[in-house]
């Protein structure tokens, strides 16, 4: 995803913000694993949780960058990661599969989707039930760097919308000075109770 206000997302940076081990570690992601990058640039988190993921795992990624697809697919060829599929597209188009993510990641993006609501719904798609949702993103107050004050969820928005898509949040912290992390789980669906066929039709 492009980033309003063209400030740097080198990993330098981004490392003074908060700390990416740790929020992957936070996630609950483990070797083993599948992860779903959505809005992943050029592959910042994508190939730290390829590489915890590692080979019994898979990371899907995509962004509407293709020259960030670009330079992600040959971060992961240089490191040997054959687990990562990238392409480039809209998440509000994009669902990778149904019911196989173990985490559906979101790294300072939800924002910048032209439907956020819709692009949740996908992640609950392609989540197992036992899944998480995980959303990290700017605080919304004046900062130094990231995107304008008025575009950016309040931890409190972020809860709604994620709320709003049908997952329970199950936890909101800082990450960092200027970021928070939203985790949440699908809410179970409950079916409606079966009827049985009628036995009178001719």
């Amino acid at each position: 995803m492009g980033c309003h206000g063209g400030f740097s997302l080198d990993e330098a940076a981004r490392r003074t913000w908060f700390n990416p081990e740790k929020v992957l570690e936070d996630a609950g992601l483990r070797s083993g694993m599948v992860f779903v990058d959505v809005g992943c640039g050029d592959g910042f988190f994508t190939i730290m949780a390829a590489q915890v993921a590692g080979a019994k795992g898979m990371v899907y990624a995509v962004d509407t960058d293709a020259s960030a697809i670009e330079r992600l697919k040959r971060k992961a060829a240089e490191r040997g990661l054959a687990n990562v599929k990238a392409m480039v597209a809209e998440a509000e188009e994009t669902v990778f599969c149904d019911g196989c993510a173990d985490i559906v990641f979101y790294s300072i993006v939800i924002h910048d989707f032209h439907d956020p609501a819709k692009v949740l719904l996908n992640a609950k798609r392609m989540l197992k039930p036992s899944g998480r949702l995980v959303d990290l993103d700017w605080k919304k107050k004046q900062t130094a760097h990231g995107p304008p004050v008025r575009i950016r969820f309040s931890e409190e928005q972020a809860q709604t919308l994620i709320k709003n898509a049908g997952f329970t949040v199950e936890s909101m912290r800082d990450a960092g000075r200027d970021h928070y992390i939203v985790i949440a789980k699908p809410q179970a669906f409950t079916a409606l109770p079966t009827r049985k066929a009628p036995t009178n039709l001719v």
